[in-house]
């Protein structure tokens, strides 16, 4: 799979890393923990508004919120929550938010289910965690199929 399948901005973020050597990979992914938006207050007071990706190593909760009234073409807004302790975790989530957030439900949904695979991390990180992100991913398309009433 090339980053031609990809959305422009998670195309562009898959390039930086694989651009680098694996150190080099490691420590863009802990810029995107440092970088992942903290929960708005509307969220910060309601985990029972945000879903926790059991296969993640780390606690890790999400959620997903669409504008113009849920439609496809609508904006969708990506929210998580990770502690400071799991770099890795969020790091993978920095990514997501990053390289999803805004797009229309139609383009997170054509994210190929194997893109944390581009990230030429796989070496460097355990099975355990490139299946967390993978299930990251996946929770997000689920999670937008369901909003927006288009098939992934």
């Amino acid at each position: 799979m090339t980053t031609q399948a990809l959305p422009s901005a998670l195309a562009a973020i898959v390039d930086d890393f694989q651009a680098m050597s694996e150190p080099e990979r490691l420590q863009l992914l802990l810029e995107f923990s440092e970088g992942l938006p903290e929960l708005p207050d509307r969220l910060k007071d309601h985990p029972e508004l945000l879903e926790q990706v059991v296969e993640c190593q780390s606690p890790l909760f999400l959620t997903i919120e669409t504008e113009n009234n849920g439609g496809p073409d609508g904006a969708v807004r990506l929210f998580f929550k990770a502690p400071a302790e799991a770099p890795t975790t969020r790091g993978f989530a920095g990514v997501l938010h990053e390289g999803l957030d805004g797009l229309s439900a139609e383009e997170i949904l054509s994210v190929p289910d194997d893109m944390p695979e581009l990230l030429g991390l796989t070496r460097a990180i355990t099975p355990l965690r490139m299946r967390g992100m993978t299930a990251m991913l996946g929770r997000i398309k689920r999670k937008v199929a369901a909003a927006s009433g288009v098939r992934s």
